[in-house]
């Protein structure tokens, strides 16, 4: 049978389009981290597709929502949110545990505001950021019990106080990361003291968790998530 040099040829071919669409997609996962650790997760995504050498039509072919994009760039980020509660969870000293994860994770959001963003909502249309954040909640469940069964944790602290937590000190190293990029950690300190009080009356009640949940999605639709497409007409 002859060497069929056309198919050869074709065949090459596609591979050159593979390799071009796999280099796109990388430079464009790439940019999206540094965009989204600068700006945030509602930062322009034709700034991304500039930044990654390619045109916004490009982007759209290879992440067409933006909630695609997100998962893409920050799922590394939430694997080190997710194990640093799996590994909070080993500590033989419960109080010690919880007093790492918190910190763990405020030092993670404080060097990345589009994490920062995305612990604070919800990105439903990705099933491997939500699992990921499952599996940490349910660590979590796990640490607060076991601070509190220890005696450190006080008795009417409830999930929804991390979340508090996380957003107020994404807010404070926002508004400080140029002049004193560290503020945060006097917050989270401040807060964990208060965490662990016993002689401090009474807090207000809890917000529920309908409540956050609401207001998780609140803020995911105002980072333009959730809507569909990530065209002009959706971002």
């Amino acid at each position: 049978m002859p060497y069929d040099r056309s198919m050869t040829a074709q065949e090459e071919g596609t591979r050159r389009l593979r390799a071009d669409a796999e280099r796109n997609r990388a430079a464009l996962v790439a940019a999206a981290q540094r965009v989204f650790a600068e700006y945030g997760l509602e930062a322009p995504l034709e700034e991304i597709a500039q930044r990654a050498g390619v045109g916004i039509a490009t982007l759209y072919r290879r992440f067409p929502a933006r909630d695609q994009l997100i998962a893409a760039a920050l799922i590394d980020k939430v694997t080190q949110y997710a194990d640093a509660a799996a590994e909070a969870a080993r500590d033989s000293d419960p109080w010690a545990g919880f007093v790492r994860y918190v910190q763990r994770i405020c030092e993670l959001q404080a060097g990345d505001r589009g994490l920062s963003d995305l612990l604070s909502m919800t990105l439903a249309a990705d099933e491997r950021i939500e699992q990921l954040r499952a599996a940490a909640n349910a660590q979590v469940v796990r640490l607060i019990e076991r601070a509190k069964d220890a005696g450190r944790l006080r008795a009417d602290f409830v999930g929804e106080d991390l979340l508090l937590l996380l957003i107020a000190s994404a807010a404070v190293g926002h508004a400080t990361r140029a002049d004193a990029p560290d503020s945060w950690r006097r917050l989270v300190a401040l807060i964990l003291d208060a965490f662990e009080r016993h002689d401090a009356p009474p807090l207000p009640p809890a917000p529920s968790t309908e409540q956050m949940v609401q207001a998780m999605r609140r803020l995911a639709a105002a980072r333009g998530c959730g809507r569909g497409n990530a065209g002009p007409a959706a971002c």
